[in-house]
């Protein structure tokens, strides 16, 4: 995910995540793994959330004249997975405006919306009044993503289960009964441990600027994480040529500035980049 898209997306969390009480780090780490790395696609100049359009639901909700429209057209199918979604995202929502030419509430209803997936079927469950109104969140940006997302959560009674990181029963719920072969409980649990990790990075080092000859914790922090990332140190705390020449090692590789000087740019790359914690 893009820079400014990945910071839109942080902050959105951390605001609703307040709001409903749950662990902004593992909201974010659930949001991650199920936006798959985006959050926006551009459609006709606009940024739109990720869609998939589920031709079962259509045909379900559709009345018999306008099922056999949307048979003919390809766009409905009592069977799951047999209206196929184009690749491109562009391509999903010209089929979802194809649907919404016949029938636009049955259209939108049988939409999975943004970072959640969330169906537009359960507008009425999640407490919006029409199925407009989760249409219009899911659209308006990254904190209506999360929002129609964290309804979701609450709804479904999932908060205790993300509070307790207790990533297996989240994804068991929340993604289905085959949700161990696709790994999404792991890769929950990974997602959490690295942001989780990257925080503690931002909170050890803070905004202090370390060069040569500079002493003292934030300096042994910052040799530990170089040591993490495969660079021989011993973590004494003494910045001295041993530790520029790693910490220059580590910029140049990163595509920054190699000026040796750890300041608020290699402190950003450094927590995205370390590996996550070992998970116990």
């Amino acid at each position: 995910m893009e820079q400014q898209a990945q910071t839109e997306l942080q902050d959105a969390v951390a605001r609703v995540s307040a709001d409903l009480g749950v662990d902004a780090a593992a909201l974010l780490a659930v949001v991650e793994v199920e936006s798959g790395g985006r959050l926006h696609a551009r459609i006709d100049g606009r940024d739109e959330p990720l869609i998939r359009f589920e031709g079962h639901y259509f045909h379900r909700l559709l009345p018999a004249a306008r099922r056999n429209l949307a048979i003919v057209g390809g766009l409905a199918n009592p069977v799951a997975g047999k209206v196929r979604n184009p690749l491109t995202q562009a391509g999903r929502w010209r089929m979802l405006a194809r649907a919404c030419a016949i029938d636009r509430e049955a259209a939108l209803c049988s939409v999975s919306w943004g970072i959640g997936q969330v169906m537009g079927a359960h507008w009425r469950w999640l407490g919006y009044p029409a199925v407009e109104a989760l249409a219009a969140e899911a659209r308006s940006g990254a904190e209506g993503q999360v929002r129609l997302f964290a309804r979701f959560i609450d709804a479904a009674d999932l908060k205790e289960r993300l509070n307790a990181h207790d990533w297996a029963g989240f994804a068991r719920a929340y993604n289905g009964p085959a949700f161990a072969r696709h790994g999404y409980h792991t890769k929950m649990a990974a997602a959490h441990a690295r942001i989780t990790g990257a925080q503690a990075t931002r909170s050890r080092h803070a905004l202090a600027v370390l060069r040569l000859g500079s002493r003292g914790a934030p300096v042994e922090a910052l040799q530990r994480d170089l040591r993490r990332l495969g660079h021989p140190l011993i973590a004494d705390g003494d910045f001295g040529p041993a530790t520029e020449q790693a910490l220059k090692a580590f910029q140049m590789s990163a595509g920054i500035d190699a000026d040796g000087v750890f300041g608020a740019r290699s402190l950003e790359v450094m927590a995205r980049v370390l590996p996550p914690v070992p998970l116990a």
